[in-house]
């Protein structure tokens, strides 16, 4: 992860910036701007290097993404799921413009490149992580910014992917979300974070949405609250709502001690 690897990665999302901008210009006057989200994930390895990752995003990523104009960044490990150990990065941003932006003065960032050489230059034959990828979603009309309702609290994060068959199921399943299941997951005392369509990413179509609980028995009431609402039997018996959804992947994550979200 050197700086020509950076340059490569903001220089091919460069060119999606007309898109981010046209999707902004299609908000309509009642919602107000929605906002974007990057959501990375860090394959890591067990062993010896896990202090240089925390530390890494403790003391270097996480401070220079806020100096850049990122104010709010997530920082969460994956306790239960595939693949683990898995760290997810979360970046709410206005724009893609503004997210690349922020890369960019990383780069001119003094602090940033001292305190995470370690991490940057870690030997080819040893490195801190074995592969990143990525995710940029658009969040839902119904709740068009991140929120965190638990916030300072003792928690525990569901990471939730829907997948569609078709681009035209997709649009339906988000549809269900804004027109009022949003609503059923504030009253049955789910607390979202945010849902998300994502634009670029992997196994598309597909929408990815976060929420929050105190602890798993905590989970476990809600979404039994959530199942019996007489609005969402109604809600999922509609004809046009059936087969909108092919696949569901949950993961479990717990938020580092600086994790701002």
């Amino acid at each position: 992860m050197k700086r020509r690897d950076f340059i490569t990665s903001s220089a091919a999302l460069a060119t999606l910036g007309a898109v981010t901008s046209q999707l902004m210009a299609a908000d309509g006057p009642q919602t107000g701007p929605r906002e974007f989200f990057e959501l990375r994930r860090y394959h890591l390895r067990m062993g010896p290097k896990a202090k240089l990752v925390d530390d890494y995003f403790r003391n270097a990523l996480a401070p220079a993404l806020n100096r850049a104009g990122i104010d709010r960044v997530g920082v969460f490990n994956q306790i239960v799921g595939p693949d683990t150990p898995l760290l997810h990065l979360l970046l709410p941003c206005a724009s893609l413009d503004t997210l690349l932006a922020a890369k960019e003065k990383i780069l001119a960032d003094d602090d940033y490149l001292k305190a995470a050489s370690d991490f940057l230059e870690a030997s080819v034959t040893d490195p801190p992580f074995v592969r990143i990828e990525s995710s940029f979603l658009r969040a839902f009309v119904a709740m068009p910014k991140l929120e965190t309702p638990l916030a300072g609290k003792s928690r525990i994060f569901e990471l939730r992917t829907y997948e569609s068959p078709t681009e035209k199921a997709a649009r339906r399943k988000i549809e269900m979300f804004n027109t009022a299941e949003i609503g059923i997951f504030h009253r049955a005392g789910l607390a979202p974070i945010f849902f998300g369509e994502t634009i670029f990413g992997e196994k598309l179509p597909n929408l990815t949405y976060m929420v929050a609980f105190a602890d798993m028995n905590a989970r476990t009431a809600s979404w039994a609250a959530f199942g019996a609402e007489p609005e969402w039997k109604r809600l999922s018996g509609l004809p046009e709502y059936a087969n909108v959804v092919s696949n569901i992947t949950n993961v479990f994550l717990q938020p580092t001690s600086y994790s701002q979200i």
